[in-house]
């Protein structure tokens, strides 16, 4: 039995915006926040000797974060080194140069010749010796459109076109590996990526023009015993058969108000061939949390915001007040009072919002949770526009040649290696 630690997206100097600098250490507190969860995995690692640790990809914002991010990324994942752990770094679409040109971030790490360090840029398999016995881990980096095939390909084709042609090539590539395979020994596949069925939150829109999604059936092949994920940032297992368990571990804190309702936290799992048993481990991240009040209403607009401030426990948490007003109430609030209300939060910001910039209902469809794709959102915002609806046709073709033309435009830039 090998115990393997997966772990993903851990986005170190990441919100910013979120913390304040702490006196003590000159530090963001949001970065304090990323190291002590990293430092919780590393932790668990050590005190449950795993064999192996994966990381799914994306370990900073962007490929160049400042060197004191990157030190405490590496002071981490150094630990492992000292407890003769081997681990696999997986590059991730934030972890590489213009998306794909000029390498990547981790890739120091094999540069540096970091023992039992592996870093998984390319689509290979790794053959790994643990202490309990062979493993072997097949990467799959975050792939464009530029890794296999070329703009001339593609030039005729429609995005769905484009995306069908891609999943064949790389379904080629995969098949390739999968021949190589030794049928005795288990198998994971450690892959950032976008899965077909995934619940997505703002991956969805980062990802338009820039990347493309894999079906699931790429992904439950029989000579997996286990599909570690990286990307998607909540954590969720695509597979109901669990035959293999197909996990996104989602990231290890939460990055911005977009994913202040999801549990954040690791994946310990126990592997032989043709078994994998696996436990997501949360973790003790930083509350998030949105207080919304409408006082549009309200005999006494302050004492309402103050109360609907009090039903909250605030204290340390990441905290973003939003109540809507009416113009003739904006002399009736008291600010300092508000802030006053909100002194025990972590940080927190305040957004006034006036009915008269609220005039159109919200559609419900298009709310900042809803994981919808953009030309659908497009049509949606039509369809509830009466005074649109005499060139919403237009608009959508105008759209549809925009996104083709970004596509055509970033492949002719990846190109120019």
């Amino acid at each position: 039995m090998i115990k393997i630690l997966h772990l993903s997206d851990i986005h170190m100097g990441s919100g910013f915006s979120h913390g304040r600098i702490n006196p003590a250490t000159g530090l963001n507190t949001r970065l304090e926040d990323f190291i002590n969860t990293l430092s919780i995995c590393i932790d668990r690692a050590l005190e449950d000797n795993v064999d192996l640790v994966i990381f799914g990809g994306d370990a900073f914002p962007d490929a160049t974060p400042p060197p004191y991010v990157q030190e405490a990324f590496a002071s981490q994942f150094r630990r492992l080194v000292d407890g003769n752990i081997p681990t696999v770094l997986l590059v991730g679409n934030h972890d590489q140069h213009s998306q794909g040109l000029g390498g990547a971030s981790l890739c120091i790490y094999r540069t540096l010749g970091v023992r039992g360090f592996v870093v998984g840029d390319t689509v290979t398999t790794h053959r790994i010796q643990t202490r309990s016995g062979k493993v072997q881990v097949i990467t799959l980096p975050w792939l464009t459109r530029s890794t296999l095939m070329t703009r001339q390909e593609t030039e005729s084709l429609s995005l769905a076109e484009v995306n069908q042609l891609l999943t064949e090539r790389l379904q080629l590539v995969l098949e390739s590996e999968i021949r190589r395979l030794d049928p005795q020994v288990p198998t994971v596949l450690l892959a950032h990526l976008m899965a077909d069925n995934a619940s997505l939150g703002a991956e969805r829109f980062l990802a338009v023009g820039k990347g493309f999604t894999l079906p699931l059936s790429l992904l439950t092949r029989p000579c997996f015993d286990y599909v570690a994920l990286g990307h998607v940032h909540r954590h969720q297992n695509l597979n109901k058969s669990n035959d293999p368990p197909v996990i996104y571990p989602g990231s290890i804190e939460r990055v911005d108000f977009s994913e202040e309702k999801e549990d954040k936290g690791y994946v310990l799992i126990e592997l032989e061939k043709g078994q994998a048993n696996w436990e997501f481990c949360p973790l003790p991240v930083r509350t998030f949390r949105t207080i919304e009040v409408d006082i549009s209403k309200a005999d006494d607009p302050q004492a309402a915001i103050l109360k609907a401030i009090a039903k909250h426990d605030i204290q340390d948490a990441v905290i973003r007040l939003i109540y809507k007003l009416r113009s003739e109430q904006l002399d009736l609030i008291d600010n300092s009072s508000l802030h006053d209300a909100l002194s025990s939060a972590h940080t927190y910001t305040i957004h006034p919002e006036l009915l008269s910039q609220l005039a159109r209902p919200r559609i419900p469809e298009l709310t900042a949770s809803s994981s919808i794709d953009p030309m659908e959102a497009l049509k949606t915002y039509l369809s509830n526009r009466e005074d649109l609806k005499d060139i919403a046709a237009s608009m959508v073709e105008a759209a549809q040649r925009l996104l083709a033309d970004d596509v055509e435009v970033w492949l002719e830039g990846a190109g120019r290696d």
